[in-house]
């Protein structure tokens, strides 16, 4: 037995939030005084109005001559709902023996319609708003105590239910499968319990429901923490990823500088021409190795860290869900050479060896003009292209892509020295469900800025999705 009532206790401190430290208070004080200032206001109006009409049909029994007691007695019950939110407890607990009071002096007042809601809307809030659980439970229970104890002293006075019942003196007589009296007092129970349970069980859920809005709100913060968290991350990991293709970039240079100028050494006495377009080489080099380290650098100090899809083939945002976040393939470091755009097709291959059916095109303007695109320009695109096949296998419902590889050096489109560009296509659609991080463009975006390119991402009018990176090859791409 008393196992069982240890575990009625816990159930019922559990539904009540005893154990929980989490307290209820209003987002903005100042529209919430006001709120209720406004609604006790509109129940003063309400229940002076009540006592009028009780008035007009002889229902206030001894004070029916009296104006001004009945209108305090209902200020006084009134006014306090201005504190109900900022107090719940108390203001609970005083119109409670506000009841009590009148019930015993003016029963009519207190069972007017409008002071009715008032004693509801007390007791709802005491429970929903109680900042102290535990406090809150005693003080439910003595007011309920107080008011069955109230409606049972009234049943027991010898007279009660007999001049409720009575018709010129005389009690009804039974007519239902109730006598009169079982009937009255049944009635009232119910009505009593019905009242005061819903206003428990009302306040109680509108706590509770708080309680879960309260909670969703900080798992969102917490969400929303961890993907700022994730993005910083994200543009940390892409940024090494650059800082490495300039360690690249700098050492490819250096090494060609190096070669020509000791070429241009061994021969200044010898052969002028083969000296100076040495000498040329070393210049262009540097060249650059200036302009690409300047807008590798100038890619490292941005600070611009939003977010949109990246390049895929099928999800809204076109992400692709690498571990790390990033929305770019993670490369494996490795003392291998770094792809070149001429690696594209071999990639192509790859892709399909995983299951995807792809084909790659190369359209060049003269033989050989793929292989001739600068290293560091090559492995932007072929890392695009890398990007946009793999979205293509995760979030896309495409069982097929097409890979177009450009090089045109006519000056046209803009590029005073023609372009290089990878194209992907494909014909699918977003795979529901596969969304990824949201960063799959911040790859993209920082090599068009190193390089000064030009992109079209996004869903195709015919269908599918289009992968488009163009960039501007430099003078000596020839």
């Amino acid at each position: 037995m008393d196992g069982r009532w240890t575990a009625l206790v816990a159930r019922v401190q559990t539904y009540f939030g005893v154990d929980t430290d989490w307290e209820r208070v209003p987002a903005d004080r100042a529209h919430v005084r006001r709120v209720d200032a406004w609604l006790a206001l509109a129940f003063l109006v309400t229940g002076s109005l009540g006592v009028e009409l009780l008035r007009s049909i002889d229902a206030l029994g001894s004070f029916q001559d009296s104006w001004l007691w009945p209108h305090l007695v209902v200020l006084a019950g009134t006014v306090p709902l201005v504190w109900r939110r900022r107090w719940p407890l108390a203001v609970a607990a005083g119109l409670s023996l506000h009841f009590f009071g009148v019930g015993i002096v003016m029963p009519g007042v207190a069972a007017s319609v409008p002071m009715q809601v008032v004693y509801f809307v007390a007791i709802f809030t005491g429970v929903a708003w109680a900042r102290d659980r535990r406090l809150m439970i005693g003080v439910v229970v003595g007011i309920v105590l107080l008011m069955f104890g109230w409606l049972t002293w009234q049943f027991a006075v010898g007279s009660g239910i007999e001049q409720a019942l009575s018709h010129d003196g005389r009690m009804p007589e039974r007519q239902g499968l109730f006598g009169p009296a079982t009937a009255y007092v049944v009635y009232s129970l119910l009505i009593n319990a019905f009242y005061f349970g819903g206003a428990i069980v009302g306040g109680q859920a509108a706590w509770r429901s708080a309680l879960r809005r309260d909670r969703m709100a900080d798992q969102a913060r917490t969400i929303e923490t961890q993907a700022t968290s994730l993005r910083r991350q994200a543009v940390v990991e892409e940024r090494l990823r650059i800082a490495r293709e300039l360690h690249d970039v700098v050492a490819h240079h250096i090494s060609v500088i190096g070669i020509q100028a000791a070429a241009a050494r061994r021969v200044l006495r010898r052969d002028a021409d083969a000296a100076e377009g040495a000498l040329r080489s070393v210049e262009t080099s540097s060249r650059d190795a200036v302009a690409q380290m300047r807008g590798l650098l100038g890619t490292l100090r941005t600070d611009d860290t939003e977010s949109s899809g990246g390049p895929s083939g099928g999800p809204s945002d076109g992400s692709s869900d690498d571990p790390a976040g990033s929305g770019s393939v993670p490369q494996p470091r490795s003392r291998a050479p770094e792809p070149v755009l001429a690696d594209v097709p071999a990639l192509a291959e790859e892709a399909a060896a995983h299951g995807l059916d792809v084909r790659c095109h190369v359209v060049e303007d003269s033989v050989g003009a793929v292989t001739s695109v600068p290293a560091p320009l090559g492995l932007s695109l072929y890392r695009t292209a890398q990007e946009a096949l793999a979205n293509v296998r995760r979030h896309s419902t495409a069982s097929s892509a097409t890979v177009f590889v450009r090089v045109d050096r006519r000056p046209e489109h803009g590029f005073a020295h023609g372009y290089a560009e990878v194209e992907v296509l494909d014909t699918g659609r977003p795979r529901s469900g596969t969304s990824g991080t949201g960063l799959g463009l911040l790859g993209v975006r920082e090599r068009l800025a190193t390089h000064g390119g030009v992109s079209e991402i996004g869903p195709r009018v015919t269908g599918g999705y289009r992968v488009r990176v163009r960039m501007p090859l430099p003078e000596d791409a020839s």
